[in-house]
């Protein structure tokens, strides 16, 4: 199939895109096609139909009646200077050419490759307790990012949100030098009112909340652990109980 042969949808306000989008079937959604045009251009994906989000109106970052709501189609860049952990995550997207053309839809809808993890923001969203707004087959629905994560494939998202609330938070990071700068693993953390919420990336397709770890207990023995072409899951167990300490001792820094 040639490009030729793909029917390109650009959508002008959220309505639109929701209309477009349908129930998924055949469509393939566009944000900053960071992921999406090397699979391309490497004819690994053929889409029927293009759904492009540049012009849909959910590029934005609002703060109203407690929560912030931040739209799918907004730059990785736009939340650099933003609320912790998310800012931090951010920072740790590919580079900054990657982070200004990248959006938070897609880095949420991400799934690791086999050469590497994906999807930097997910963890980060898990601490901080956020919700995803989705539209797709049956209508819209707002659910947590790791219900979103386990059961959302073929939804288009909308945007993100989380309390507006002070909160203690952590992250920390492993990555492997490179023109990207890949994270190997990653562990985000945010505590309020004595609610403690860790989440990482890294240890499987998809970021996972750890729960084991909001309760004090060991982490490794319940990971999901990867291969990939930056390291091995023996690697990462050993790994991840250190970057899961260090975010703990920053919450504890911080009066949490």
């Amino acid at each position: 199939m040639a490009l030729a042969d793909v029917t390109v949808v650009l959508p002008t306000s959220a309505d639109e895109a929701v209309a477009a989008f349908g129930d998924g079937s055949g469509v393939t959604v566009v944000g900053g096609g960071t992921i999406v045009m090397p699979e391309l251009v490497a004819r690994r994906l053929r889409p029927k139909r293009a759904l492009l989000l540049a012009r849909a109106g959910l590029d934005r970052i609002t703060r109203e009646n407690g929560r912030v709501t931040i739209g799918a189609a907004t730059p990785v860049s736009a939340l650099e200077e933003g609320d912790e952990p998310l800012a931090s995550a951010a920072r740790h997207v590919g580079d900054p050419e990657i982070r200004a053309q990248a959006t938070v839809g897609g880095n949420l809808c991400a799934v690791a490759s086999a050469d590497a993890p994906r999807g930097d923001l997910q963890a980060a969203l898990i601490a901080l307790g956020a919700t995803v707004r989705s539209a797709g087959s049956g209508g819209e629905r707002t659910e947590p990012v790791e219900d979103f994560l386990a059961n959302g494939a073929g939804r288009l998202v909308l945007d993100v949100s989380y309390d507006d609330v002070p909160r203690a938070t952590g992250y920390a990071a492993a990555r492997r030098p490179h023109a990207h700068h890949y994270t190997i693993l990653a562990v985000a953390a945010a505590k309020r009112d004595g609610d403690l919420r860790v989440a990482a990336t890294g240890l499987g397709p998809r970021a996972l909340r750890l729960a084991a770890a909001e309760q004090g207990g060991p982490v490794a023995e319940t990971a999901q652990l990867r291969d990939d072409a930056l390291a091995s899951g023996w690697y990462r167990a050993r790994l991840l109980p250190k970057l899961v300490e260090r975010v703990l001792a920053q919450l504890s820094g911080e009066g949490a």
